[in-house]
């Protein structure tokens, strides 16, 4: 009974990190939602870069539409994310507050293996082609 929803949870799962990922980009590039400091970076910056992987990348999650490569490619901004600001703090995530970029990156890293599940749009996509 459980394991009926495992594909459902995937997706919910995708949706729910792409979301919190996709905040990540609109807060860095927009200011929204605001941050402590209400800043914003420059778009020609590292962290411009990352904001516009955060906001594409994001928004092609939760869609769940090119779930993979994108995956790919935001796990790999994760793990930038974690090697170029976080641990040159401390050597542990708990230490260095890298338990954020820890864990979207291993979520995303699963998405590039396990796909967007049944409710993203490569699905209702590969459904139709079926019919």
């Amino acid at each position: 009974m459980i394991e009926a929803w495992s594909p459902r949870l995937l997706s919910v799962l995708r949706m729910v990190a792409a979301l919190l990922y996709l905040l990540h980009g609109t807060q860095k590039l927009f200011g929204v939602p605001p941050s402590a400091s209400g800043a914003t970076v420059q778009l020609a910056s590292r962290l411009g870069a990352a904001g516009v992987i955060e906001i594409v990348g994001g928004t092609l999650i939760l869609l769940g539409l090119f779930t993979r490569p994108v995956a790919f490619v935001c796990a790999g901004e994760m793990a930038f994310a974690y090697f170029l600001a976080h641990a040159p703090r401390a050597p542990l995530p708990l230490q260095n507050q890298g338990e954020v970029p820890v864990l979207f990156c291993f979520i995303f890293l699963y998405l590039a293996a396990a796909g967007g599940g049944p409710w993203s749009l490569e699905a209702l996509r590969s459904r139709r082609v079926r019919a």
